[in-house]
């Protein structure tokens, strides 16, 4: 049991730092686009925010994964035997 809580505290975390960094780069990217280009900023805007909810896709599932893991766990039934 204490693995399964090891591994979802990691699912969870290295969802949540690899989302930190994606978020970072799309709003770098959309910052220097909108420089660039002034005129494509709501294009730019509409476009970073549906990346942006792709890319809030990929912890919520990692939490999904991991409340299955901790709450109904189905490795725990091979442990016995």
């Amino acid at each position: 049991m204490s693995f399964t809580v090891l591994a979802s505290g990691m699912l969870i975390g290295l969802g949540a730092l690899g989302t930190a960094i994606g978020f970072a780069l799309l709003g770098g990217r959309f910052l220097e686009g909108s420089a660039r280009q002034p005129e494509l900023t709501g294009m730019l805007q509409t476009k970073m925010f549906i990346v942006a909810g792709l890319l809030d896709a990929i912890p919520i599932i990692g939490v999904a994964i991991a409340l299955l893991l901790i709450f109904a766990n189905p490795f725990i039934g091979q442990l016995g035997g």
